[in-house]
Parts: structure tokens; C-alpha cells; sequence
């Protein structure tokens, strides 16, 4: 029994735009109180310390982490769940207004393999409209909530006309699974792995040092670089949103714009790049999950 169908163990290079040897993006998954909504759905919530800790955001994190970037001349990539775009009506042409792109995240900040396929598709398809009519804007990319997929949900994205996922780990750099382009995500340039703290029982340690993890951000950099990989980073606004975060943000910016040879992208460019070059014919995998119903050997 073989797990799945495509046996390939080794793939070519890739190829990046002439004269660059790898991609930088900064993403901003921009969730606000979604996922504290999605997991106390049903009920009736009264304590507001991790609510008014996630509202700091859009309040003041969006704000300071956009100025940072504006600083540098980074143009950045924002998912966006359904609500948080509809209880902040101004986020999205706020961010089109400074050249930044605007994707989806889910509406509530589902997770996609607890629902129904139909009702994850029909949350896709509130979230495409609500997006239409604040921004004019058809064919986004999409995020999944968690960074969870499945190939159901894919086949949906596909369908529905979103033009790439960005939401997997098979690669370092984009490729192509089944009908959609993928730009991949990875948990060690998360800041959410790193920061998150609630002072609830989902909470395993405190905060990190930041400047731990500047060290750890660069090292996976210069390992993209030498690899000629995408570094994907991913903030959060609730979290990177905050002085010392930024700072440390700063830092990171300032050591990868020493290369020339970076290409600091947005992930629908770096998507296009893919679906357009080369690579999309040498990157291709297929949606398969494990058959998991086996028999071992018995002694």
C-alpha cells in the first residue's frame, strides 16, 4: 500500500524573475476577534479581556505595522475574514488606498475540515460578495483559516474563481496542487507561534524573547536565499502590532533588503509569476489525503 500516487522524491530549481534568487513577502493575516468568535460561537460572551486585547488590531496595530511598511516601500498582502471586513467597513479600501493586497481568511474564521464542505463553500461565497461590494474586486486569493485544507475545499476555491491558496506547506516555494496555484505559509515564520497570549488554558508558555527570534527569522532567510526558496512571513495585527514586535520587524527588513537580488513581492505577484513561468509545469501534486485502514503485520 502506497500513500499516495505521485512518487517523485526530486524536483528541478526554481526559477525566479531574472536576476533574483529567492522572494520575500510580508503577510498580515488580519483576524481581529474572529477566532475568539468562532470558538465562543453559541454563546454569550461577557469577559473582554481577550476581546479588547484582539480590537487593539484594528485600532492601533494595523495602523503601526502599515506606516512600517510604508517606511520601506513594502507593499504587503492582508487576509481578511468575512466579518472583520464587515464590522470595519473602511480596512479594506484603507489598505487598496496604500497598494496593498486584500484576500480572504474565511468569514468567521472557520476551520475548515470541522464543517461541512457546502457550508464552508457558502462562508466563501458571503465573504466573495462582501468583498465585491466594498472593493470592486473579483478573483482574490484566499487563505484558510489555521492554515487547514482540504481537497474538497480546494476543488470549491478552484470553482468559485479564486486565483491561488496560500495555506500549505508541500513546497518552499509556489506550485501548482490540482487546479490552483499554491504560495506556501510556514509555521517557524508565524508570529503567532512565537507571541500569542491570552492568559487563557490554550496558552502553553509565555511570550518569547523577541530577540530570539529575530535570530531564528534571519537564519530561515538566509536558508531561503541560499535555497532559492519564498520567505513567507506572516503577522498578525493584534500581535506584531505591538512596539516591541515592530521593532523587532524593523530589524528583520533591515537585514533582507541588503541583497539585491531579494524580489520583495505580494503573494497574488508571486502567484502570477508562478502561473505564467516554467515552474508551473514542474511543480504540479495532486490533493490526496492517507488511507489510514490498514492491517500491520502481526509477529
Amino acid at each position: 500500500m502506497r500513500m499516495h500516487d505521485n512518487p517523485t522524491i526530486n524536483y528541478p530549481d526554481y526559477v525566479w524573475p531574472e536576476g533574483k534568487r529567492c522572494a520575500v513577502v510580508f503577510s498580515l493575516d488580519l483576524d481581529a476577534e474572529s477566532p475568539f468568535l468562532w470558538i465562543s460561537r453559541g454563546q454569550t460572551v461577557q469577559h473582554l479581556g481577550e476581546i479588547e486585547q484582539r480590537r487593539y488590531g484594528p485600532r492601533q496595530g494595523l495602523a503601526r505595522v502599515t506606516q512600517l511598511f510604508e517606511e520601506y516601500g513594502i507593499r504587503g498582502s492582508f487576509y481578511v475574514p468575512g466579518v472583520v471586513a464587515q464590522t470595519y467597513p473602511d480596512l479594506l479600501p484603507f489598505l487598496l488606498t496604500r497598494q496593498h493586497e486584500v484576500a480572504h481568511h474565511g468569514y468567521y474564521h472557520e476551520r475548515l475540515e470541522a464543517i461541512p464542505v457546502a457550508q464552508a463553500e457558502a462562508y466563501l461565497v458571503q465573504a466573495q460578495e462582501l468583498f465585491l461590494a466594498q472593493t470592486g474586486l473579483r478573483g482574490l486569493g484566499h487563505r484558510a483559516p489555521s492554515w487547514e485544507m482540504t481537497p474538497d475545499f480546494l476543488r470549491v476555491l478552484a470553482r468559485r474563481g479564486v486565483s491561488y491558496d496560500s495555506s500549505l506547506m508541500g513546497f518552499d516555494h509556489p506550485y501548482q496542487i490540482d487546479q490552483l496555484v499554491e504560495v506556501p505559509v510556514q509555521w517557524m515564520v508565524d508570529d503567532a507561534l512565537y507571541f500569542r497570549y491570552t492568559n487563557s488554558t490554550r496558552d502553553k508558555t509565555h511570550p518569547a524573547n523577541p530577540a530570539a527570534v529575530l535570530e531564528s527569522w534571519i537564519e530561515e532567510f538566509e536558508g531561503m536565499r541560499e535555497y532559492g526558496g519564498l520567505f513567507m512571513v506572516t503577522i498578525h495585527d493584534w500581535i506584531s502590532g505591538r512596539p516591541q514586535r515592530l521593532r523587532m520587524l524593523r530589524k528583520l527588513i533591515e537585514h533582507i533588503r541588503r541583497d539585491p537580488q531579494v524580489w520583495w513581492a505580494r503573494a497574488d505577484e508571486v502567484a502570477a509569476w508562478h502561473a505564467q513561468s516554467p515552474n508551473r509545469e514542474r511543480f504540479q501534486v495532486a490533493a490526496q489525503g492517507i488511507n489510514t485502514h490498514f492491517e500491520t503485520e502481526k509477529d
